[in-house]
């Protein structure tokens, strides 16, 4: 009653044209509080002067530019929101809007996802894990989607290679060594119950004091990665045979992605692909330079006999049956299979 007693008075009172004004200006703020919509906040494990934070800088600066402001990105890097975990749980209690995701918390989200991770699925064939992902990227986008997280870029993080302190000639050698795991991966535990390996779950933070103190003696990581996370100053080799492919993915909230406009959402998403191929091209570049500062530190490559590089493949058999049905489906396998050929 109170409310409909003050509009009588103000439609009484109040001159037609001043009435006017205050109406179009009150539609006017209505109408800026929706184009200027608060920055999207990233959370981001890569530290800042990397070459992959570099482009996201120039990502998220380019969306701004195009979009006239109304779509920003705010980036945490350097895990100054967490770990991986950490930002997850963050974006789906709001807090942030969005992270960059290795394979095994995209995993996480999607359990299908892992498959194309699975050890011993590419060996050194960089191309066919490269080609296999562009061609599996829209199933797992949808999957993504399902699961209420919008995809904007996937990413080639790269061939892991297993770095160590002791000096490991042959898949048996491995057998007894402590190996860090990631707290949680199901993957790398399949393949730790596999091979006999020694696990030591730890979260990624803490893997370069554990290699200090000799708590963990081996570690896995793209040579990128090795570097970034500063392992190579700890370990005397590394071998000369990837473990596996790992992917990742930038990826928002569909909750907040729903708040971008449609014509905002094309131009996003534009920038995004451009930016896609960028950051894959210099992952591809970075991961080579930094197998070379690996090798030029004299860290000691060792590469395997052939016959262990074939037993290999029956190692990933093993891993691939275990995980079936509990981390990804038949499909998913049978989807790898086939984009494999």
């Amino acid at each position: 009653m109170e409310l409909i007693k003050n509009f009588k008075i103000f439609k009484k009172t109040i001159p037609f044209k001043i009435k006017l004004c205050i109406i179009v200006l009150v539609m006017m703020m209505g109408v800026c509080s929706l184009a200027i919509a608060a920055p999207m906040k990233i959370g981001v494990l890569a530290p800042e002067g990397t070459g992959w934070a570099n482009s996201i800088k120039a990502m998220a600066k380019e969306i701004k530019e195009k979009t006239q402001g109304e779509v920003e990105l705010k980036i945490y890097f350097g895990g100054s929101q967490g770990d991986e975990q950490d930002v997850l749980r963050k974006i789906r209690i709001g807090q942030l809007q969005g992270g960059i995701f290795t394979g095994k918390t995209l995993g996480d989200i999607q359990g299908d996802i892992r498959v194309l991770e699975v050890p011993f699925t590419f060996n050194n064939n960089f191309k066919k894990a490269s080609d296999t992902l562009k061609k599996l990227a829209p199933y797992f986008q949808d999957l993504l989607g399902k699961s209420q997280f919008h995809t904007l870029s996937m990413f080639e993080i790269g061939h892991v290679y297993l770095i160590s302190q002791k000096k490991i000639d042959s898949l048996d050698a491995l057998k007894g060594v402590k190996i860090w795991s990631w707290e949680g991966d199901p993957i790398v535990m399949a393949m730790i119950d596999a091979m006999k390996f020694v696990s030591v779950p730890l979260a990624l933070p803490d893997v370069l004091a554990s290699l200090t103190t000799g708590i963990v003696e081996a570690a896995y990581a793209p040579p990128l990665g090795i570097l970034a996370l500063q392992w190579n100053s700890k370990v005397k080799y590394i071998i000369d045979f990837p473990i596996t492919f790992s992917v990742g993915a930038f990826v928002v909230s569909t909750k907040s992605w729903s708040q971008v406009k449609p014509e905002m959402q094309k131009i996003v998403m534009e920038v995004s692909r451009k930016y896609e191929t960028i950051i894959n091209d210099t992952n591809t570049k970075d991961n080579s330079d930094s197998l070379m500062a690996i090798k030029n530190q004299k860290i000691e490559f060792i590469k395997f006999p052939e016959s262990d590089i074939k037993h290999a493949q029956s190692y990933r058999k093993e891993i691939m049956k275990k995980l079936t049905g509990s981390l990804f489906s038949v499909g998913a396998v049978q989807k790898l299979e086939a984009a494999m050929k």
